[in-house]
C-alpha cells in the first residue's frame, strides 16, 4: 500500500516540531536564549522513512540536547531538575567558550576587586556541577504542542491512503 498522504503528514509534523524547537531555543527562558552558538539549533532534524511493513520516524540533534531539555542534577542538589536522569558535568573549556560567546565581561567580587575571566569561569563551572541546571523543555514542549494537532491529522491521512488503496484494489472486482 502506498502511503503518500501519511508520509506528507509525517514530514509536516517533523518540520513543525523542528521549527518550534528552534524558536524555543532562540527565545530561551529566564536567562535569555538557549542558543548561544546556534550549533544545537542547526543540528535539529528529523527523518521519516517508509519500510515494507512499518514507518520509522526519528529526530536528530547534538548529543547534549537532552541535558538542556531535561536539565541536570548537581552533586549537592537536584532541586533545579529533580526528575532529570542526567548529572551535571560542566567543563571549564565549554563554559569559557560560552562566556566568550555571551560577551560576559569580568565582574567585581565581594570586596570590590575585579574578578578575571578564568576565576569567573571556574566559579560558574563549580556552581553548575554542584547545583545542576534547570530543564528548558525546548524540545518536549515543541513535540507535545505539535503532536496534539498531529494525532487527528495522521488518522485522516491514513484513511485517505487506505481509501485509495481499496479503490485501486477493488476496481477490478466490479
Amino acid at each position: 500500500m502506498e502511503i503518500k498522504n501519511v508520509q506528507q503528514a509525517l514530514n509536516e509534523f517533523g518540520q513543525s516540531v523542528v521549527e518550534r524547537a528552534r524558536l524555543n531555543l532562540k527565545t530561551g527562558g529566564r536567562y535569555g536564549t538557549h542558543n548561544a552558538s546556534g550549533q544545537l539549533s542547526k543540528s535539529l532534524d528529523y527523518k521519516a522513512k517508509e519500510n515494507k511493513n512499518s514507518i520509522e520516524f526519528d529526530f536528530y540533534a547534538e548529543d547534549y540536547w537532552a541535558q538542556l531539555d531535561y536539565g541536570t542534577k548537581g552533586s549537592e542538589s537536584s532541586a533545579k531538575a529533580p526528575n532529570s536522569p542526567y548529572k551535571a558535568n560542566a567543563s571549564r573549556s565549554a563554559i569559557d567558550k560560552w562566556v566568550v560567546r555571551k560577551g560576559i565581561q569580568g565582574v567585581r567580587g565581594g570586596g570590590g576587586q575585579f574578578v578575571n575571566r578564568k576565576l569567573m569561569v571556574t566559579s560558574i563551572t563549580n556552581s553548575i556541577n554542584r547545583t545542576g541546571t534547570y530543564e528548558t523543555k525546548f524540545f518536549r514542549n515543541a513535540f507535545d504542542t505539535q503532536y496534539k494537532e498531529f494525532d487527528n491529522t495522521i488518522a485522516d491521512k491514513y484513511g485517505l491512503d487506505l481509501e485509495s488503496f481499496l479503490n485501486f484494489t477493488l476496481k477490478d472486482i466490479k
